[in-house]
């Protein structure tokens, strides 16, 4: 991945935040919510760990190869599970932990051309041929961009929607609950109101931050 080394902190910190929250909740927190948050929490490890920066830790070259097999794997338990949002994360972990261990020219035309930019003559007179001036957060260095361009945009675009959507969702459950016109009404009171502002809120809060911090890797990819 290609971003700056402060990035790849903040993108660790937010996910092991989240991360932290949420296995915490798996085991304190209401049964009906224990099983979300604990795919949450396990998902939040996995960015976090993957969004390590080469600086900090120098990862063995088989280790991205790990990294595919545990999150393909995790994605089919998520399908398995009917839970296709998890599996989503899951998948593109993989598909990015995969990015990472192959070659930039195995992944796609565009990568291939944009390996070829960086290995010509320019590139190999120029100051830019520098080693390792691209080494991102994996430390694999690609002299382009990883991945298979169709195949990014995709999720790109599928998490642009989920933070938005879900952005969306968590707006009204702090208006209902700052707006004191709603004591009256019933709305947000009573035995059967629901619970925004608990477990289930801060459930959608991580996860829109998950989101964005996929949005964020998805683009250094």
């Amino acid at each position: 991945m290609h971003e700056p080394v402060w990035v790849g902190w903040l993108l660790v910190l937010l996910c092991a935040g989240a991360a932290a929250y949420c296995l915490v909740r798996a085991r304190t927190g209401p049964a009906a919510y224990r099983g979300d948050a604990r795919g949450e929490g396990l998902m939040a490890l996995g960015m976090a760990a993957m969004a390590l920066p080469a600086s900090a830790v120098t990862p063995p070259q088989w280790s991205s190869w790990v990294c595919t097999a545990v999150y393909a794997t995790a994605g089919l338990w998520a399908l398995a599970r009917r839970h296709p949002h998890h599996a989503v994360g899951m998948f593109a972990m993989a598909y990015m932990a995969l990015a990472m261990a192959l070659p930039a020219d195995h992944m796609g035309p565009a990568a291939a051309v944009g390996r070829a930019d960086a290995t010509g003559p320019v590139a190999a007179t120029g100051p830019v041929a520098a080693p390792g001036a691209m080494d991102g957060m994996s430390g694999m260095g690609h002299g382009g961009p990883g991945g298979v361009p169709l195949l990014t945009g995709l999720l790109l675009a599928y998490y642009t929607v989920y933070v938005i959507a879900a952005g969306v969702r968590l707006v009204p459950a702090s208006v209902r609950a700052a707006d004191p016109a709603a004591e009256g009404t019933g709305a947000a009171t009573g035995p059967g109101a629901p619970a925004d502002p608990g477990p289930p809120g801060v459930l959608r809060a991580c996860r829109v931050a998950m989101g964005i911090g996929m949005l964020a890797m998805l683009v250094a990819l």
